[in-house]
């Protein structure tokens, strides 16, 4: 994992620039059961690669510093609790605007930077729009009824629609779990085909749920229909269940992208979600993802964290990495 700092830290001020999606969209395909059927996951074997990444591919000094910037404009900063409010969103979207402080990044030789994009229920899409403008920053929206993706599917579409014509420009869908733990393929991949329909421009992104879906194989299954069904990202977690990102899951996750993508040419985003909250947890996650799907994974069209405390923490690292000090996590407020 030791690509040149200068090369990572030039990305990541050039993430700005970059649009929401620069490679052709996943347009999906009909759906294979031959090859959904014949998807295998070990367990085991799954579980001693990711035991082993943290000794492996650990990163010190200018090294650590340049990946921190990057995992930073990876994120998708999320605020998703009950009591938000359009003061909360916009104080998040200002975070967003500039997640680091200014004599930290002149410190590092770095110039303006962002995160990937801002992360709301539906009814703040309009606060933060409104913040975000002229920014380049995407506003997304969690929607089919999250988290549970209960709701009568009519409305679960409607809301997708909604969210799109509020100005969400990617949309994070919630799947039904029952038809992962019921072996109902086809009936999953309707419903993400519907889903993709309705989001029209607007990038889907499709929310496993992992920590319900009972087996790694069924982690693999699921991400493979979703993705034959035209999923642009597949995702881990809502952050709202019990068990969220892991390791294991993201091998899981991220080796069935780059069969789909060996198979079919067509590349699709990985978003881990929910308990990634240090520093060192974002650098694990980058190193697995460079090892499996190289450098150009690394970017906001085709990666994102879905975070609300990882960035406070990443920010005391860089700080750290500046003054040699350690400060108190008030000193880095997300707004």
């Amino acid at each position: 994992m030791q690509t040149d700092p200068k090369t990572l830290q030039a990305t990541a001020t050039g993430a700005g620039s970059l649009p929401q999606l620069s490679h052709a969209r996943n347009p999906g395909m009909a759906l294979d059961m031959d090859w959904v059927k014949g998807v295998q996951a070990n367990t085991s074997a799954i579980e001693r690669r990711t035991a082993s990444l943290p000794g492996r591919r650990s990163v010190k000094k200018d090294y650590q510093a340049a990946w921190l910037l990057k995992a930073i404009t990876l994120i998708d900063l999320t605020t998703l609790a009950g009591d938000d409010t359009a003061g909360r969103v916009r104080r998040l979207c200002a975070k967003a605007r500039q997640p680091v402080r200014a004599d930290l990044l002149e410190a590092l030789g770095m110039g303006p930077i962002h995160t990937g994009a801002v992360c709301v229920y539906h009814a703040m899409i309009e606060p933060a729009v409104e913040a975000l403008r002229g920014t380049g920053i995407p506003v997304a929206a969690v929607s089919t009824g999250f988290p549970a993706g209960l709701s009568p599917f009519p409305l679960r579409v409607q809301e997708i629609r909604e969210s799109v014509k509020a100005g969400a420009a990617e949309i994070d869908i919630v799947i039904s779990r029952r038809h992962v733990l019921t072996g109902d393929w086809q009936a999953l991949y309707d419903e993400m085909r519907l889903f993709r329909e309705a989001c029209g421009d607007a990038h889907v992104k499709a929310i496993l749920a992992t920590g319900e879906l009972g087996t790694l194989r069924n982690v693999a299954r699921a991400s493979l229909v979703c993705m034959m069904a035209g999923a642009d990202f597949i995702k881990t977690s809502t952050g709202k269940e019990s068990v969220n990102a892991t390791l294991p899951v993201s091998l899981v996750m991220i080796r069935a992208i780059r069969d789909y993508h060996q198979r079919t040419g067509h590349r699709v985003g990985y978003k881990p979600a929910g308990g990634i909250s240090t520093a060192k947890d974002a650098l694990n996650y980058l190193a697995l993802l460079k090892d499996e799907l190289g450098t150009r994974w690394l970017q906001p069209d085709l990666f994102r964290f879905g975070a609300s405390s990882l960035l406070g923490d990443i920010e005391r690292q860089l700080e750290h990495h500046v003054t040699g000090q350690y400060s108190a996590g008030y000193r880095h407020p997300m707004g």
